[in-house]
């Protein structure tokens, strides 16, 4: 079964079921600023999760494309994915636990659908946990009874804790609950007495999850249950593929064999043997990275640029290991946007985006590593030195901690800096006619310690930052959120009365104490366009006009002039969000809410700064006081 099939039986059992097929949402996360990228199908859902209404109603079904680096030191194993596909089916207070495993089943064996074999099936159901919700969260006998009737013997039926069995939320708040995992036995033998599904040895393949969000996690960390109980589904498409196909893998499948040709290629290596780790994360890696790329980001130091300059630096080390000297990322992201460009229309159309941003980091880390092995020379000693009287490393000075300033200031890769050491050390050596001429292992695994250490402080005091920059979000339906939420709506209109009609939201990142707003703008903002924006928010404010929300389809909504991304964002129906006085519009947008009723609870609008964000973009940040 190809990919283009998968999704295609997908949408139309559930079509078939009265689910509204709804497109995928941004890899950027619209209004939740806990997270950088959208993790998993239901993270663009979490409002309506809440309780927001779904314009296409409460029975929802999409294929979602998601990116998780929480991983990313597994990538290269048989099943670890730095992006992926996520086919995903919703019931928003609608339907529950019986419907939603008694479809999964149906879809995984059935005839017309999958056709698995129900005796390579293996499921878990969560087993209960007293911790949360004063022991609300019990053990799940009602999801085992259902299985069992399916036909899933007792035997193939485990009782995992939260650890395994508990799914959210997406961010540091929001919706989540237990879960009941689906899982394919491979075929392989039990790696021991106690190998069950979860078990990483390659036995069980996870191809489904059911999830049934009964609580919404707040800030402080308690459970607190629903007003509606939601299911939320999510079926991989990669994994899924490779074990259709028979395979053990996911990047023996169609979704990634172009990927490993075109690395072969470019290599003039074998995807075989000690190569096969180092081809997948290549491709891994670079898809990513085409994907994030075409929603605009930029490579950079901080947030959702530095991920993505990460990713496309690992994969330019790891092309140097196979001996690709030359500009090479750029190839590998045109197979990926020609195997994708039917499916997520984006890609196409920021192809040379894509192409240029590659060229120019690959070329920034080409130097980075030139600086960083001049740093690295430097610290070989001036003067000869008797090795058996003092260490070879604190003559040099090397240590975690320099090995980290390396990292951290040049972005030179840790493992660089270990295969360069040793070379250094060799060279030592044989200066000093030492007989010694390898690195001993409690040496490296010494200055590994101390630079994890070092960044483990670092990720302390970027984590603490990013706690106190990022609490709160739109996923806690706060009263402050909603208001800034509202107020983003009022800014992006007198922008583009002051401004022009160019102008076209970015991005944005609501807390509870601010907003920050992404737009397409050329230049700097002088004082008085600041000044003019200000005002025109500030007026439309004190008139306390009325937020009037409609749903309409797509269509109606573009002959009425409303702003939204008109390209695959938005199922059939939509919601529209006018806020007019007198039959003047100031304000018509497509949007998922919430907002305020009326424009008069916002306060006063005060910019505090506007600074560019990356060529022909500009961010404000601005108050409600």
């Amino acid at each position: 079964m190809t990919a283009n099939e998968l999704r295609e039986k997908y949408l139309n059992f559930f079509k078939e079921r009265d689910h509204a097929i709804i497109p995928s949402a941004s890899l950027i996360p619209e209004h939740d600023p806990t997270v950088l990228f959208t993790t998993a199908g239901m993270h663009p859902l979490t409002s309506f999760l809440l309780g927001e209404k779904h314009p296409g109603g409460k029975r929802l079904v999409n294929v979602q494309k998601c990116i998780r680096t929480g991983d990313i030191d597994d990538v290269g194993d048989s099943w670890h994915l730095t992006f992926f596909e996520m086919l995903g089916n919703w019931s928003l207070g609608d339907y529950w636990k019986k419907e939603a495993i008694e479809w999964s089943f149906e879809f995984l064996t059935g005839r017309d659908y999958l056709g698995i074999s129900s005796e390579k099936l293996s499921v878990t159901v969560f087993a209960g946990d007293p911790s949360i919700n004063s022991g609300q969260a019990t053990r799940d006998e009602e999801s085992a009874k259902i299985w069992e009737s399916l036909g899933i013997p007792k035997e193939r039926i485990f009782y995992l804790s939260k650890e395994e069995n508990w799914w959210g939320p997406a961010g540091q708040t929001g919706p989540c609950g237990p879960c009941s995992e689906m899982f394919y036995d491979t075929g392989k033998e039990k790696c021991g007495s106690d190998c069950k599904p979860g078990c990483k040895c390659g036995k069980y393949a996870e191809i489904w999850n059911d999830v049934f969000m009964e609580f919404n996690k707040t800030a402080e960390g308690k459970f607190e249950q629903l007003k509606q109980k939601n299911v939320d589904t999510g079926m991989g498409v990669e994994r899924t593929i490779a074990v259709l196909d028979g395979f053990d893998n996911v990047y023996d499948t169609e979704l990634f064999k172009p990927l490993i040709k075109k690395i072969e290629e470019i290599s003039n290596k074998k995807y075989e043997g000690e190569n096969i780790k180092t081809f997948r994360i290549i491709a891994d890696h670079l898809k990513a990275a085409t994907f994030i790329l075409a929603e605009g980001v930029e490579p950079s130091n901080v947030e959702r640029g530095y991920v993505l300059r990460r990713l496309i630096r690992r994969a330019v080390r790891y092309g140097k290991q196979l001996g690709i000297n030359d500009i090479f990322t750029f190839k590998i992201a045109n197979v990926v946007i020609e195997m994708y460009r039917d499916v997520y229309l984006e890609l196409s159309s920021n192809r040379m985006f894509i192409e240029e941003q590659l060229v120019r980091e690959e070329e920034k880390f080409t130097k980075t590593l030139e600086k960083g092995l001049k740093v690295l020379e430097k610290m070989k000693p001036k003067k000869t030195i008797s090795f058996l009287s003092k260490s070879f490393f604190t003559e040099y000075g090397l240590s975690g901690d320099v090995l980290f300033n390396l990292y951290s200031t040049y972005g030179f890769p840790i493992e660089m800096s270990l295969e360069e050491i040793k070379k250094l050390y060799q060279e030592y050596n044989r200066e000093q006619g030492v007989s010694i001429t390898e690195l001993t292992k409690d040496d490296e695994n010494r200055i590994l310690q101390q630079f994890h250490e070092s960044l483990k402080k670092h990720q302390e005091l970027s984590r603490a930052g990013a706690e106190q920059k990022f609490k709160g979000g739109l996923a806690d339906h706060s009263e402050h959120v909603v208001k800034y939420h509202t107020a983003a709506h009022l800014m992006l209109a007198a922008l583009r009365q002051v401004l022009g009609s160019h102008v076209t939201q970015k991005g944005s990142n609501i807390t509870a104490e601010r907003l920050r707003f992404d737009f397409s703008h050329p230049q700097k903002l002088t004082l008085e366009q600041i000044k003019q924006v200000e005002d025109l928010v500030n007026q439309t404010i004190v008139r306390d006009l009325p937020v009037k929300m409609e749903e309409m389809s797509l269509d109606e909504a573009k002959e009425q002039g409303a702003m939204g991304v008109f390209e695959s964002r938005y199922g059939e129906k939509v919601k529209v969000y006018t806020i007019a006085e007198n039959g003047k519009i100031f304000s018509k947008e497509i949007c998922g809410g919430p907002h305020v009723e009326k424009i008069g609870q916002l306060g006063h609008f005060k910019i505090l700064k506007e600074e560019s964000v990356s060529a022909g973009a500009r961010r404000i940040k601005a108050v409600l006081e």
